[in-house]
């Protein structure tokens, strides 16, 4: 299996791909069916793998993807074409099933696999097309188009997550050549960031701080490893964003952006409008603003917060599992929650007796706070804790 973005290998075989969309998007070619043909042909270089499924079965990645996009695509259809609530249910869980399978799978049975690379960011977007169906926002949908937002390969394992309505828009613009290079310039830009990130600061915070510490023991070493992690976590992933935003515009698709100098944030609210964003946002809009308008409709509480503060452990709670089963993924979701709960209600304190002013050594109090409180829940995320 190529692991996208994780070595020089892959950049090597990108080549392959890159070299040709630069001579068609010279003469203004490179269009969506030439990202089609990628899409399909970068399938079958991640999903190469061979997985070991219930029964003793052996079988590629490449076969699962390819019956996961035959089921998927047939349910975004069936409920296109009969939209109702209770058929809004059913589609929604049908679209999870197989997620939760690929997650559930290799905990009740060991020696079994199940799914293929980014099947968890990959199912975020067959999901954005359920819920904007849903909303009678996507009224039609185009094989091709849902093929090539589903399992579009820049961003196949890790996001940006993005959005059909939105990606939709540059997979039909056919771009000038003028228009194409702009784009290359960019592209060229977000890889060389993204190799200063991830193949140079990140390696070297690995190799000369956070490696080390991981092999040693007790408080010191367990706080220096809780900035160490920090700051490696967020090159790296920050390093393959850039990649993935990169790599995207090559190909004609603005991918969201996915961090916004998260750790100058001056409260829990602002960095998760700063860290992930794409995913972040994902997530208030499907889960979180969905759960306070059924709890408003419904009036499920009296109280005046209760609502948005339960969906805050919601939705987070959620975004925990989604990372995985283990204790550590649930309690990281949980404390951001918690986080989030504790400055709303500090928030409302402060705005009525306002203590709590502004200033430049407020400002960067502010800052100091939030990134400890970030830094920790970060060290909760790494599962050393727990050892």
């Amino acid at each position: 299996m190529f692991d996208p973005y994780a070595d020089f290998t892959y950049f090597g075989l990108l080549l392959y791909v890159v070299l040709p969309t630069l001579l068609l998007g010279c003469f203004g070619l490179a269009n969506r069916r030439w990202t089609l043909f990628v899409v399909v042909l970068a399938a079958t270089v991640h999903f190469s793998t061979k997985l070991t499924l219930p029964g003793g079965l052996v079988l590629r990645e490449f076969w699962i993807a390819a019956g996961y996009a035959l089921f998927e695509g047939a349910v975004a259809f069936a409920f296109l074409r009969w939209r109702s609530r209770p058929s809004f249910y059913l589609a929604l869980a049908a679209t999870i099933l197989p997620l939760v399978a690929a997650k559930l799978l290799p905990v009740l049975a060991p020696q079994t696999q199940f799914g293929f690379l980014g099947i968890s960011y990959v199912t975020f977007r067959a999901l954005d097309v359920i819920f904007s169906i849903h909303d009678g926002v996507l009224k039609t949908l185009s094989p091709t188009t849902w093929l090539g937002f589903v399992f579009f390969f820049p961003t196949i394992s890790s996001g940006p997550v993005d959005r059909y309505r939105r990606f939709e828009k540059d997979w039909l613009k056919r771009r000038s050549r003028p228009e194409f290079l702009d784009d290359f310039d960019f592209a060229v830009a977000r890889v060389f960031r993204g190799f200063l990130y991830k193949f140079i600061i990140a390696a070297l915070i690995s190799t000369y701080w956070s490696g080390p510490l991981e092999k040693q023991s007790g408080p010191l070493a367990t706080w220096g490893y809780m900035y160490a992690f920090t700051f490696y976590l967020f090159f790296d992933f920050a390093g393959y964003s850039a990649f993935a935003v990169g790599i995207s515009r090559l190909f004609g698709i603005r991918a969201p952006e996915n961090f916004d100098r998260p750790f100058l944030s001056r409260n829990i609210r602002e960095f998760w409008n700063r860290w992930h964003i794409s995913l972040s946002f994902w997530f208030r809009d499907h889960i979180y603003m969905r759960f306070l308008l059924a709890a408003a409709k419904g009036k499920w509480f009296s109280g005046k917060h209760t609502a948005s503060w339960l969906g805050m452990f919601l939705t987070f709670g959620i975004m925990g599992v989604w990372h995985g089963f283990g204790w550590h993924f649930i309690l990281y979701g949980l404390y951001h929650a918690a986080l989030l709960v504790g400055y709303d209600l500090f928030a409302r304190w402060n705005k009525a007796k306002k203590h709590w002013g502004e200033g430049r050594v407020q400002h960067a109090t502010d800052i100091l706070l939030t990134f400890h409180a970030i830094a920790f829940g970060m060290l909760l995320f790494s599962g050393r804790l727990g050892h």
